[in-house]
């Protein structure tokens, strides 16, 4: 390890002890190398069991960056294209006028379906073909590409769905065979939980002070369009044995080293084995919705082919597209970033879901920024 694993350890510590966190891992990645593997604090506070670096955490929308990261190597080896429409491979998607939108404006927030009906349940989420089939048949909100809104939780269908119907596989057997076997975590990256492997989940446990605070947000909050409160990420949500089962790719449970090691292995080698190529990897990470707004966050778009453009500690409105690092943040304080230019990657997951304290990202974020720039 290296003198960064000593300041990250300190990071986490520091966030135990003051008692804003229960477990945490975090990891880093420079050039294929592992700088910190850091896991502290308990998975469990029922049992007590120790939060370790191999105990998968609910990440929320930090996940997104792996389901994407599963794309970019299927049109690696040729298997899917950015701009292949979806009705080609899913006709059903095509309703109501969807037929001209291409897997490109998928990944950039811009397909137009970025809500799922207001009536959604958590157990409907668990429904694979009913949520394909409910996504199919929603009316869009624009054109395809005219605009962009963050689209929460039908990103995860209408990717896996795209990838279901292009490979004949769910998505997470081909996250299982083409990311995470061949980088040697297959325990480390989920989108549904296998059942033998339930009791390896840490507990979320909600942050009682910041939880107040969200409930306290009007029905009108621009993201409730996107996500209605009955699925937003939560406690509840990620702690549901349904939810944990069944294959959600707009979120899961990863360790903070199998998010890492997958954004590392897009940037360059790890252990020999490269993702996707470097032409690749600047098309899928630079800034691809300049000059818009976000109708779902209600800030600048900030983003490339399935990744957020920018980090912590950048202002929204200074990224544009030479901006080298990105990524996805999610609700409750998980994330995961890479920068292609300082091949540095680096990934958080904790289990005390607070959906505004980032504290540790941020923290990480910066040292990373000032020792690598």
């Amino acid at each position: 390890m290296s003198d960064i694993q000593e300041r990250v350890e300190d990071i986490v510590d520091r966030a135990l002890e003051a008692g804003t966190e229960n477990g945490v891992q975090v990891a880093v990645y420079r050039n294929g190398e592992i700088l910190a593997d850091v896991a502290a604090g308990v998975a469990d506070h029922r049992t007590g069991r120790p939060m370790t670096s191999d105990t998968p955490c609910y990440a929320a929308s930090a996940v997104k960056a792996v389901t994407s990261s599963v794309v970019h190597v299927l049109a690696e080896r040729g298997v899917l294209d950015y701009q292949t429409r979806v009705a080609e491979v899913w006709p059903e998607f095509g309703a109501h006028g969807k037929d001209g939108v291409t897997l490109r404006h998928v990944l950039t927030h811009s397909a137009g379906v970025p809500a799922v009906p207001a009536d959604t349940t958590a157990e409907d989420l668990c429904d694979w073909d009913g949520m394909c089939a409910t996504i199919a048949a929603l009316e869009p909100w624009w054109a395809p590409g005219e605009r962009v809104g963050y689209h929460a939780a039908t990103f995860g269908y209408i990717v896996g769905e795209v990838v279901r119907r292009t490979t004949g596989k769910p998505i997470s057997q081909v996250l299982a065979e083409e990311v995470a076997g061949p980088l040697g975590v297959p325990g480390q990256l989920y989108f549904g939980v296998p059942e033998d492997q339930l009791d390896r989940v840490a507990v979320q446990e909600d942050d009682p002070a910041a939880r107040q605070m969200f409930d306290q947000l009007p029905d009108e909050f621009p993201l409730f369009k996107a996500a209605p409160r009955a699925v937003m990420p939560s406690p509840a949500l990620a702690n549901r044995r349904d939810s944990m089962l069944s294959d959600q790719p707009f979120h899961g449970y990863v360790t903070a080293n199998g998010m890492a090691r997958t954004l590392a292995a897009l940037t360059g080698p790890v252990d020999g084995v490269r993702l996707i190529s470097p032409e690749r990897l600047t098309e899928a990470t630079t800034l691809a919705t300049a000059g818009l707004m976000d109708e779902m966050s209600m800030g600048p778009a900030t983003w490339a082919l399935g990744y957020s453009v920018g980090g912590p500690g950048m202002a929204e409105e200074s990224v544009d597209q030479t901006t080298t690092l990105s990524g996805m943040v999610g609700m409750g304080g998980g994330a995961v970033y890479a920068n292609r230019r300082t091949g540095v990657s680096f990934a958080v997951v904790k289990n005390r879901f607070n959906p505004i304290r980032i504290e540790v990202v941020e923290q990480v974020g910066a040292l990373l920024a000032e020792t690598f720039s």
